[in-house]
């Protein structure tokens, strides 16, 4: 498969393009990394060096690919943090020249916002400017769950209060919702959750909670996830998913990095032991 990446890069460290290109290729994607800003180091670290992309640049970019030919083969869009509606616009639009030139492309939007504790992250519109003009537009959105709290506008407590959220997400267009960082009253202690709706079926599985924060696994999880999902279906997607999380998160702490160790543990993305267990959600 061959997958337009559209996401910023880090010279330090694995955050956007820099966590999620080198997964997609060790699970044998090519991939058209398209820059929208490349930075020496994730904010994680505190200031960053190095410039934005400009808006008008990211689009040469993106036209310089099609002057190559290489639209009509494009299978899947992939995009992740968008710091300005200007950057969204031209992601939609390369969306919309993909699936023009190829029907059966998709669309994956990790719609970055926020998470529980540090709350929104993003500059002020962004959040609104994802709910109403970008996720309607995306095949598969995978938001954690204080990003699903914002874009259905209530709390989840329950594991069917995330169903009932995700059901209505789906309604609203995407055709696949990955809902990351599942905590409800469901949750097993000491857990955490992922889970996935789709046209064939609904599933969560449940992996141990690791005492870390780690920056980027978001951008691992969505990359990892559309991989799967474009060979083998949402089903296994999510199965693989949360198997190689947990496997290359586990090593991470275990060595006391501040980074994940993509690199090292590479067979745990080619080769995932999928241990963990999934329940069908009705």
């Amino acid at each position: 498969m061959k997958i337009l990446s559209i996401q910023s890069h880090v010279a330090y460290g694995h955050a956007g393009n820099s966590a999620a290109v080198f997964p997609l290729q060790r699970l044998g994607h090519d991939v058209y990394p398209v820059l929208t800003v490349t930075f020496s180091n994730h904010t994680g670290y505190g200031p960053a060096r190095g410039p934005l992309i400009a808006p008008d640049d990211v689009r040469e970019v993106i036209n310089g690919v099609e002057d190559r030919g290489a639209v009509p083969q494009i299978d899947a869009v992939l995009s992740g943090y968008q710091g300005a509606e200007s950057v969204g616009e031209i992601i939609l639009d390369a969306v919309a020249r993909v699936k023009a030139a190829n029907p059966e492309a998709i669309y994956c939007c990790d719609p970055v916002m926020g998470d529980v504790g540090r709350g929104f992250f993003v500059r002020e519109g962004i959040p609104e400017y994802m709910r109403d003009e970008v996720v309607p537009k995306a095949d598969i959105v995978t938001p954690n769950q204080f990003e699903l709290e914002f874009l259905v506008g209530r709390t989840l407590a329950t594991q069917a209060d995330v169903d009932a959220a995700a059901k209505e997400l789906r309604g609203r267009g995407p055709r696949v919702v990955v809902v990351t960082s599942v905590l409800t009253t469901d949750t097993p202690e000491g857990s955490i959750q992922m889970a996935c709706y789709s046209d064939e079926g609904a599933w969560v599985v449940t992996t141990p909670m690791l005492p870390m924060d780690v920056k980027g696994g978001g951008d691992v999880t969505a990359a990892i996830f559309l991989a799967h999902y474009l060979t083998d279906g949402p089903k296994a997607a999510l199965s693989r998913t949360a198997a190689t999380m947990y496997a290359v998160l586990e090593k991470t702490h275990a060595a006391g990095s501040g980074e994940m160790l993509l690199v090292t543990e590479q067979e745990e993305i080619a080769h995932p032991k999928e241990v963990f267990e999934m329940s069908a959600i009705s």
